[in-house]
């Protein structure tokens, strides 16, 4: 049997018709070549090419293991491209979505990971409502969901991915601007815009002034974070954000608070039951769970932190 090695040098042999041009081709010492393709021949009992002046010409016996020789270098050389476009990601597809908070800022940044690892990878992208996650998963239309909370599906599996917080944005120059931190009877104070009580994070805020017996009015209701975040911006009142909508100061021209009452919240991977990930899939969700726990270990900072002014209940 003739190892892969051995097929390489036999046609490196042909192709150049000297050991000295194969060693060049092979980037190997001829040397060892040489000794190669002696060992080579005695194993098989055959002598693969006659030395006529100072070249190796492929014997008349050996015709049919030449044949086969090209055959196989061919399919090895098939492989070894199927292999290498499988890591750059060429001819390859990752579909995945997302919930818009997740999607704007977070989502881009994991993706920069997923191309340096892939860079002929195509991607597709998908910015999806909670409800639009479980057929984009189920018909196969993605891989995976970056979600902002789970719910019991049986053919759906969820993931952590990171924990994070939420804020209360107010414009530069709102009387708000030179606090830091704010309690949920401050903030029903003032117009409020974009909180949806069915919303993920709508329904920590309403949950927060609900125990507490807090009416609040929702003046603008709006359904994603970037409008909601320009609306603010605008001077039309202020709202309740998630930090990942906001991190890395995606929107100039807001405050950031604090909010004093606890606002955690967790988000998901979504996958279909019973399937496995792509190891672009893979690299994707390792991005995406890195880059989000950074956001929450170094979240944008606050102007003013030296002075911080609280407003207590």
């Amino acid at each position: 049997m003739l190892t892969l090695r051995q097929i390489e040098v036999i046609r490196a042999i042909m192709v150049t018709g000297t050991v000295a041009g194969a060693a060049r081709l092979l980037n190997v010492s001829a040397p060892g070549l040489s000794r190669l393709m002696k060992h080579t021949e005695t194993s098989l009992g055959v002598r693969l090419f006659d030395r006529r002046n100072g070249r190796f010409v492929p014997t008349a016996q050996a015709n049919g293991i030449f044949e086969q020789v090209n055959t196989i270098f061919t399919k090895v050389e098939d492989l070894r491209g199927a292999i290498s476009r499988l890591e750059t990601g060429a001819s390859q597809e990752l579909r995945i979505g997302s919930v818009p908070s997740i999607a704007n800022v977070m989502v881009p940044r994991a993706i920069e990971t997923v191309r340096r690892h892939h860079p002929d990878l195509v991607i597709d992208i998908n910015t999806l409502k909670i409800e639009e996650a479980i057929d984009y998963l189920l018909l196969g239309k993605g891989e995976v969901v970056a979600i902002s909370s789970r719910f019991d599906h049986p053919s759906l599996t969820f993931e952590p991915l990171a924990s994070g917080e939420l804020f209360c944005i107010v414009p530069e120059g709102h009387p708000l601007d030179g606090f830091d931190v704010i309690s949920a009877e401050e903030i029903v104070r003032h117009p409020l815009i974009g909180i949806d009580p069915n919303d993920p994070y709508g329904r920590i805020m309403s949950n927060i002034f609900r125990e507490r017996g807090l009416p609040y009015e929702i003046t603008i209701r709006a359904r994603f974070g970037t409008t909601v975040c320009a609306l603010v911006k605008a001077g039309l009142g202020i709202a309740i954000i998630d930090q990942f909508t906001v991190a890395h100061g995606a929107v100039p021209g807001l405050k950031l608070l604090r909010i004093r009452e606890p606002t955690r919240f967790d988000t998901y991977v979504a996958s279909k039951a019973g399937t496995m990930l792509s190891s672009f899939a893979e690299t994707f969700v390792k991005a995406l769970r890195t880059e989000m726990k950074a956001a929450v270990l170094n979240p944008e900072p606050l102007r003013g932190e030296a002075a911080v002014k609280r407003i207590s209940s």
